[in-house]
């Protein structure tokens, strides 16, 4: 009867301590990594290891579960995330401050009114939406 070898290593079962374990929950929850991210960083070989961690020592909710099947998946980071988005909101802003600048001008070199013309249709608009 023939044997077969193991390719690899063995696994063993490593104890982490609390602390490590409270580390790993933490950056987590911060967002710095997902909990498989922090798996593979940081060498944890179970793949519900984290997860357990997460549902026991957590300060989130982790009773019932969310399924991200809308949300596209990203690569960005959450830090990336808030930076592209304050990046956004600043461009944004500028082109509000073009724009009324802009309508500025127009007055008063045309007399054109659109400020006041926008604002008016803009109350009424307001109003039917309302009741």
């Amino acid at each position: 009867m023939k044997t077969t070898e193991t390719k690899g290593t063995k696994r063993t079962q490593r104890d982490y301590t609390l602390g490590f374990k409270l580390s790993i929950v933490e950056l987590v929850e911060k967002g710095d990594f997902t909990y498989k991210q922090a798996q593979e960083h940081y060498g944890i070989q179970g793949r519900s290891t984290v997860l357990v961690w997460l549902r026991k020592h957590g300060k989130l909710d982790w009773s019932t579960p969310t399924y991200m099947t809308d949300m596209p998946k990203s690569k960005e980071t959450p830090a990336q995330k808030i930076k592209r988005l304050e990046r956004e909101i600043e461009d944004l802003r500028l082109k509000d401050l073009v724009k009324d600048e802009m309508i500025n001008i127009m007055d008063e070199e045309y007399g054109a009114g659109l400020r006041k013309k926008y604002l008016s249709e803009l109350s009424r608009v307001q109003k039917k939406s309302s009741k």
